[in-house]
């Protein structure tokens, strides 16, 4: 059967011309156009952490489609409101409201910053070296990659303060945790006391460093830094665009490290199958934003909004989030002992569907080439498709698979990617 509009292909390291043209998928499966089938391990973008085509989310979408596409703001707010009221319903205490204006991550982290400044009249915000937090002038100004506003000056903020992540393996305080005592936490408050304006609204930070390394902090990590914030009056955003909706193997990762921020941000898996759709959650005290201070034609649109809450049902089933948990420690499980079977492997970290395996050269530095063969080499010669960190700069391969993956595609994942480094190893391409 001929299929006229291919999906978009990935992002892979392959030159274009190489990639495969995907025309379909299933679950966890991508079909080309040549009838080769393709195991995705990273959820698209992150984004469809219920495969492909789940039925539910599926149906919701295309009803919706049927009855209406679009409706202006001013008439899709009863709707935005429902999916908004389910979020709250699920979210961690003490966050009672919440902004369903937007599309896409970027934007809701955008829109919780403006909260925070408009709430708190400060200026300035901190994160993360190796932080990304989202793909517009001002997200791109405050995450953590220098190479990501080259050619941008706009995309440099003089409130933006950053300082260094929780990344134990490579401790740029050359620490040890848990004897370190938090020198990360102390650098914050550092950055706060002597290299702010005087003027800190809040600190932005991914409860895993995503597209920096999938890098997990520390066990009590966030509880020092709640602690941190609260004695500056900063207010503490989560930015969960990738590790919420059951990524880490609770609905959301507050909840899997401890700690309940000012404001969270969602975006990535509230569509359930890469449909589009953000929000923002925050405390009853800072719904401060009136509906013409962020805004956007398409946020909180109706099939957005119709798959948000299609998805939420979905992760509300009963014993879907345990399946989540269990699949996590499976998924773990296999790729832990890549770490000392392969020179090249100098960690494997994670938690739920969310790990990441750090490639390294014989001298034991990061190798962000060999990475990419090793990317190459999964999808070319096995069909899997992986991703590498900092939009292929870095030197961890990200494997997230959809939370429904079944233990044989775990098993499959796990197997593939081995394969591949054993043969980059040997020296393959």
């Amino acid at each position: 059967m001929k299929v006229e509009t291919a999906l978009p292909a990935t992002d892979l390291e392959a030159p274009p011309a190489a990639r495969p043209q995907f025309v379909a998928g299933h679950g966890l499966r991508l079909i080309a156009d040549d009838g080769s089938e393709y195991l995705d391990a990273v959820s698209g973008t992150f984004n469809v952490p219920l495969g492909y085509d789940h039925p539910e989310v599926v149906d919701a979408v295309i009803a919706q489609l049927r009855r209406c596409a679009h409706l202006s703001s001013t008439y899709s707010g009863a709707f935005a409101q429902q999916v908004l009221d389910a979020l709250l319903e699920i979210a961690p205490p003490g966050l009672g409201a919440g902004w369903m204006r937007d599309l896409v991550g970027s934007t809701a982290n955008e829109c919780a910053v403006k909260i925070a400044q408009k709430a708190t009249g400060a200026s300035d915000v901190v994160s993360f070296h190796l932080s990304h937090h989202g793909q517009t002038l001002f997200t791109t100004a405050i995450s953590g990659n220098a190479f990501r506003r080259s050619g941008f000056p706009d995309a440099v903020s003089p409130h933006s303060i950053k300082v260094a992540p929780p990344y134990c393996l490579r401790c740029p305080f050359h620490a040890t945790f848990p004897s370190c005592g938090f020198r990360c936490v102390e650098a914050v408050e550092d950055a706060i006391r002597y290299a702010s304006s005087g003027s800190v609204a809040c600190l932005i930070v991914e409860p895993v460093f995503g597209n920096g390394g999938n890098i997990v902090p520390p066990p009590g990590y966030f509880e020092v830094l709640s602690e941190v914030c609260a004695r500056h009056g900063v207010l503490l955003i989560a930015d969960e665009v990738q590790t919420g909706l059951g990524r880490t193997g609770f609905l959301f990762a507050a909840e899997t490290f401890g700690f309940t921020p000012d404001l969270m941000t969602l975006a990535k898996g509230l569509g359930g199958i890469g449909v589009p759709i953000a929000a923002v959650l925050m405390r009853d005290r800072l719904d401060v934003l009136a509906p013409h201070d962020h805004s956007f034609t398409s946020g909180g649109n109706l099939l957005g909004l119709a798959a948000a809450a299609a998805t939420l049902r979905v992760l509300g089933g009963e014993g879907f989030m345990a399946g989540v948990r269990e699949r996590g420690a499976l998924l773990g499980s296999l790729l832990e002992p890549l770490f000392g079977r392969f020179r090249s492997v100098a960690d494997v970290r994670g938690v739920g569907m969310m790990w990441g395996v750090e490639i390294v050269a014989e001298d034991g530095r990061p190798d962000p080439d060999k990475t990419a063969r090793i990317l190459a080499c999964a999808e070319r010669r096995h069909k899997l498709i992986l991703r590498g960190s900092r939009y292929g700069l870095g030197n961890v391969i990200k494997v997230r698979p959809a939370l429904v993956a079944t233990q044989e595609e775990l098993e499959e994942i796990a197997d593939k990617l081995g394969r591949a480094i054993r043969e980059v190893e040997a020296g393959g391409r």
